[in-house]
């Protein structure tokens, strides 16, 4: 892809003249030119229309984002090297969040007993829902983990309800971020 510097023949000009395609970068007005695309000759497989249908909807969020004042701020500062608000959004759309750790050292299943989870996320991750069910399967408790305000990759539950048997209790984690993509992990005390 060529960019074209001081051509008055081309300038402001955008789209197609014969086998070339003009197109102008809103954020600063230059003028890049590259061959047209050739058409497919083959349908595309259902998987590819996924991905398509998938980054299709990544770059609708995008674009709520930018027309949202206070989630474009957001997104803007983590911009950087010429990203948008539009390109971070659309990144976090199409990336869910990892759990990389159920910390279970400090639940014993008393009350105030705590469970750690580390949970990270391209752009951030928005909640963490933590629920304990007995090893009879028995859900025993479920509601949101509270961010560490030292740490933000780390989120902290603190147990209110007992429970006698901790042995075999499951623990599942809900990580989600801005754009609601989600991520589970369970974990056997």
């Amino acid at each position: 892809m060529a960019r074209s510097k001081s051509n008055i023949v081309i300038e402001g000009l955008s789209g197609k003249i014969g086998n070339l395609v003009f197109r102008r970068r809103k954020k600063d007005g230059k003028v890049f030119v590259s061959a047209a695309p050739s058409p497919h000759k083959v349908a595309p497989t259902e998987a590819k229309k996924k991905v398509n249908d998938r980054f299709q909807q990544a770059v609708m969020y995008g674009k709520s984002v930018v027309a949202n004042p206070d989630l474009k701020s957001l997104y803007a500062q983590k911009t950087s090297g010429g990203q948008t608000a539009f390109n971070v959004a659309v990144a976090d759309y199409l990336n869910a969040p990892t759990i990389e750790e159920i910390d279970l050292s400090n639940y014993t299943g008393q009350v105030g007993s705590v469970i750690r989870v580390k949970a990270t996320d391209n752009f951030k991750v928005a909640r963490v829902l933590v629920t304990i069910k007995g090893a009879n399967g028995v859900l025993l408790e479920s509601d949101e983990a509270v961010e560490d305000i030292e740490n933000e990759f780390y989120w902290t539950y603190t147990a209110t309800e007992q429970n006698s048997l901790p042995g075999g209790t499951r623990v599942t984690v809900i990580a989600s971020d801005l754009p609601q993509n989600k991520t589970t992990l369970e974990k056997v005390l």
